[in-house]
């Protein structure tokens, strides 16, 4: 008798705890990173030994947050009607995955560029530029409102997308994320509904979930949301508040059309809805980009921007624009919660803004991407995929491929081979439902470990027939 494998031995000991009560039905097993971690196994003995229990019925995959012991019917409805904390971890799962970084790992499911492409920053430097600026008050709070030279930059910066406001229109944030825990504090109450773009940004998705709101999805297009499926859904609800992203969409990388956009602020007006515009993503694109905030000037927008992803995550700076009025009241609910933003970290965003070099750099991006892009989409229809739409430059391509049904699966599979995708099921206002398309970050897409995993996938497929 063939002695068992060490998958095996796994599996063997997660059913004993099954069949002894200590996980019960409905149980979710350890993540594969948390299981490798307590027990030393590498990823692919956990992945065998969790396919294993799910052959044997004593465990389910479900779409993007992992193995649960299997359950009956009635606590399935339980698990529908859970606490929003408890809905909300399953974002919480998915974030944490798209932060490991594993060395020798292909990254094409990250939502961040390439470190190398913001290594020419410099940060260093900028340091005793900072300290000469006033070094006794890197010791103190800052003001609500954010440090005045920054919000002062952030005016000119803004101007150059043709939206014009003062520095009392700007508050700092601590990233584009903490701008809408700000906006969704000050308008959600529970029970709320709220308008989201499907596919979407996924992290806002557990915000809102957090907050008990009722989400609403739109779909989006290629040239920006469905706007003949929002006003059906504003007809049947009155929300007040719609969360989208008119350039370099996540996850789809599309941008919204000019004409969509003056139907969309039209449609805003005839319903009285605020538009909540996240812009992290404005210094991948030409300043012409259109935003719908250049076109409504603050009247019924809010604009949320971020230097996370073209400076750096660490320095925790973002901000948003808005009327002077709802500024105010962020400000209020931003000191309440956290006194001030990051004063150091806000100085030294202050002092890049004023170089030239930061327009060079922000050249050198953009070129890059584009580039990126156009080998990114070369290699996509090298393999046969269906794109969503074909940017001129985005981080973000997304794709479908042949003979995949749902993107979970696939990534499932491609995880064995060393690669990371983001499934298209994370970005799903329902996660339900089998979703076919997956987010790939273009910067990553040449690379011969994807390919060879989708052919092994393919070999699958073909198998299965």
């Amino acid at each position: 008798m063939p002695r068992p494998t060490l998958a095996q031995k796994v599996a063997d000991a997660i059913a004993r705890q099954i069949a002894d009560g200590a996980l019960q039905a409905g149980s979710k097993l350890p993540s594969l990173r948390e299981y490798m971690r307590l027990h030393g196994h590498s990823k692919n003995t956990v992945i065998t030994a969790y396919e294993h229990l799910a052959s044997q019925g004593l465990v389910e995959a479900r779409h993007g947050k992992g193995f649960f012991v299997c359950r009956t019917v009635s606590a399935s409805v339980e698990d529908d009607e859970s606490q929003p904390y408890t809905r909300a971890l399953d974002t919480i799962w998915m974030m944490r995955q798209q932060f490991v970084r594993d060395p020798g790992h292909s990254h094409l499911g990250e939502g961040f560029p390439p470190v190398e492409w913001l290594m020419d920053m410099r940060l260093d430097k900028f340091h005793r530029q900072v300290v000469r600026g006033g070094v006794t008050t890197l010791f103190r709070y800052g003001t609500r409102l954010g440090n005045p030279g920054l919000r002062q930059r952030l005016a000119q910066k803004l101007a150059d997308y043709r939206i014009a406001v003062t520095p009392r229109q700007l508050v700092t944030t601590l990233g584009a994320n903490h701008g809408m825990d700000l906006v969704i504090r000050r308008y959600v109450t529970p029970g709320d509904a709220v308008l989201v773009e499907d596919p979407g940004y996924y992290p806002l998705f557990g915000k809102l979930q957090l907050q008990g709101a009722h989400m609403l999805g739109v779909p989006r297009e290629a040239d920006g949301p469905d706007l003949d499926a929002l006003e059906r859904v504003l007809k049947r609800a009155r929300p007040k508040l719609f969360f989208l992203q008119s350039v370099g969409h996540n996850p789809t990388g599309s941008d919204i059309s000019p004409a969509k956009a003056h139907r969309l602020l039209q449609i805003a007006e005839a319903h009285d809805l605020l538009l909540v515009e996240n812009d992290a993503m404005a210094d991948f694109k030409p300043s012409s980009a259109t935003k719908l905030t250049a076109l409504d000037q603050c009247e019924r927008t809010l604009y949320l921007g971020s230097f996370s992803k073209s400076i750096s995550a660490a320095l925790r700076v973002g901000f948003i624009a808005g009327s002077k009025q709802r500024i105010e009241e962020l400000a209020d609910l931003k000191m309440l919660l956290h006194n001030s933003g990051a004063e150091y970290s806000e100085r030294t965003i202050e002092v890049i803004l004023g170089e030239g070099h930061f327009l060079r750099h922000l050249s050198r991006l953009q070129d890059r991407l584009h580039a990126a892009t156009q080998r990114g989409l070369a290699v996509l229809d090298e393999l046969g995929a269906e794109v969503f739409c074909r940017p001129e430059q985005s981080l973000y391509l997304w794709a479908r491929f042949p003979g995949v049904a749902d993107a979970n699966a696939l990534t499932r599979h491609c995880l064995t081979q060393g690669v990371m995708l983001a499934p298209g099921s994370i970005f799903a206002v329902n996660r339900q439902t089998p979703v076919p398309w997956t987010r790939l970050n273009v910067a990553y897409l040449d690379d011969p470990a994807f390919r060879s995993s989708l052919q092994r996938q393919g070999q699958q497929v073909v198998g299965a027939r």
